[in-house]
Formats: structure tokens, sequence, C-alpha cells
């Protein structure tokens, strides 16, 4: 979808059509969730810092997520994907991968396939849809961006290994910008580069990663569509108006995010023993730190008892929280209702800009 939170807000609101729109809480502490393609022209992101946003656009307008909205328009899309394949794998509320192989009717190619299924989404939603079509999942990403806003790109079996040689190796899936580095410096900055390499190189300087570079960049990506994609992990946060400064005023906020997280877990009926917390300081520098028990998270009680005790040695701290977050991994079977041994593990820390 195209700028989904940001577009649903333009369509339910006809005042803000046109306009820079950016989705998120506040204008001075907040995070800017999503932005209109206006906003966009502008340098405005979603995960900036609203005041950086503000500064980039100060005719920026925010308003808050209606995430029950959002969900309802993704089940639309969603239930549109049906009618074409079952193989559907979701990736977000805005994004998904749908494989339509075995699926394809009246001789509809592909590319047909997407033109329909865009078409359908602007008729029964108002909004608009970009499509990459392929024949592997790595340049179906790839070409989903390509013609953004409300576009579609095709590569082709016969185009495909030339196309990711022109790419630029940071937009590979799997490079971020600490690996995208390490590439410049031994002089791989493109595609091309990276197949120029054996195997053997890659792989003694990227390790397992390496096999994956090395397929990658001749166009080769055998991952299926996985329609029953498994839930890793569960986790909500809030950025605060205020910093925080002492463990009592966190314990104040913490309930809220305990019971967003164990909320979801329930309905979904997964069950984790690993509670993850994330604290973002009011510099920006990021940290998190883990607890498993040996048993899944039971009940509230259990999950506020394993995030207090992650809690409490942050504080007191001189540079304040600006964001508490918390995530519940590793799930297993459901849980007995009993004392669980707990174990630390303590997470790295981590710089965000």
């Amino acid at each position: 979808m195209d700028a989904f939170f940001a577009s649903v807000e333009q369509r339910d609101n006809p005042d803000l059509r046109g306009k820079p729109v950016a989705v998120g809480y506040g204008r001075e502490r907040g995070v800017v969730a999503a932005a209109s393609y206006e906003a966009r022209k502008f340098g405005v992101r979603s995960a900036m810092p609203s005041v950086t946003a503000l500064r980039k656009c100060p005719e920026l307008i925010f308003t808050p997520p209606r995430f029950d909205v959002y969900r309802v328009v993704s089940l639309q899309i969603r239930d549109i994907f049906a009618r074409f394949t079952q193989l559907i794998e979701p990736l977000s509320l805005d994004e998904a991968y749908l494989d339509v192989t075995d699926a394809l009717e009246e001789a509809q190619t592909a590319t047909e396939v997407a033109q329909t299924i865009r078409a359908l989404i602007r008729e029964e939603t108002a909004l608009t849809a970009s499509a990459g079509v392929s024949y592997n999942k790595f340049l179906a990403k790839i070409a989903s961006d390509q013609n953004k806003p409300d576009g579609l790109f095709v590569i082709t079996p016969k185009q495909g290994p030339g196309f990711v040689e022109t790419l630029a190796v940071k937009k590979i899936h799997g490079v971020g910008p600490a690996t995208a580095e390490r590439m410049k410096r031994l002089g791989i900055e493109t595609g091309a580069d990276l197949k120029s390499h054996s195997l053997p190189f890659l792989q003694q300087h990227f390790g397992k990663a390496g096999l994956y570079y090395f397929a990658i960049a001749r166009g080769v990506d055998d991952r299926p569509v996985r329609p029953d994609r498994e839930r890793k992990s569960i986790g909500a946060e809030r950025t605060f108006l205020a910093d925080l400064h002492t463990l009592q005023q966190a314990q104040g906020v913490i309930p809220e995010i305990i019971e967003k997280v164990f909320r979801a877990c329930d309905k979904m009926r997964l069950y984790g023993r690993t509670v993850t917390l994330k604290v973002k300081y009011a510099d920006f520098h990021q940290i998190t730190r883990s607890l498993t028990g040996s048993a899944p998270v039971a009940t509230r009680a259990d999950f506020a008892m394993r995030a207090h005790a992650l809690l409490a040695p942050i504080f007191p701290t001189e540079k304040g929280v600006r964001l508490l977050g918390l995530t519940i991994s590793g799930f297993d079977a459901p849980p007995v209702e009993e004392d669980a041994q707990l174990s630390f593990e303590l997470g790295g820390d981590s710089q965000t800009d």
C-alpha cells in the first residue's frame, strides 16, 4: 500500500487531502509512524522524531494513529488477495507476498493479476497500491518500490540477474548500513561488484550470510511464500512527553505497556519465555535488556514481575528516558501457572539516529 496509514487518514478526512500529513503521537516528543507523499517531498520519513519532521516541514499536520481502522482496511485488502490465491504471506498491515503460480485463471499472467488486484483495491477501499511482479520474493519486493506511488513494475526471469547487477548493495534486503560500509571497504558497492566475488570470499568476510549474498547477486532466491508465517515476537512501546528520571516514574507508565502486550499475546494464544525491555534515552542512545524464564509468561502478574526486574537496574538516570518498550518472544506451549526460575540475558547497546 502507498503511505498506508497517512493515505487512510487523508481518505477519511477531506481536509487532509493534498497536504503534508504525519501519523504519530505528539508534535514535540513523538515519532512519525507514517508520512504522506506530500510530506515525503520535504524529507519526512517514518521513524523520524517529530521535532526533526517539523524542522523539515513546518506545515506538517500531525494526526494520531487509528490502528483499529487500519486493521479493518488491511483485512479488506487481504480478502481481495484471497480471491486469487491462498498463498499469502503478510509482512505487515500494508504489505504481503502472493504466490500466484498455481492460481492463474483464464490464462491471466501474473502481471494481469497484479493489475486486477490494484484496480479492486482502488475500487473497494479508495486507496492506491503498488505492486512488484517477479519470479522470486527478493526481486518482487525490489520491484514493488520502483514505481511508487500507484505503480507496477515487472522483472522477468531473463531480466533478473542483470537488474540485480545495477542495484546498490544497500538496496539488498539483509544489507544494513554497517554491512554496506564493510562491503564498501572491500570495493563492493553494486550487485555487479558482489557478483564478481567467489563464494569462499563472501563466506570468509560475511560468514553464513555469504551464501545468501552469493545467490542474490545472481538473482536467485528460493524462499517460498509462507501463508503460515510464524510470529516471532509481540511488543509495544511508548514515547513520553517528558523524560523519565526515576524508577517511580517508570513504574507509573509501564503497566499500560504490560497490559497492551499481554492482551495481544493472550488473544493470539502465544506464550513466550523471553521478555525484552527497550530503553531509548533523551540523547537517542538505545539499549535492550532481556530476561528468559524456564517457563512461558503465565499471567499479567508474571509479566509485570519480569518487566520490573529488567526496569529497576536502569534507574536512576541523569540523562532521562524518552521511550520504553516491552516485547515477549521465544513462544512455547501454553504455560503452567507456577513460579518460574528466571535467568538473565543482557542485550547489547545499540545506537540509533
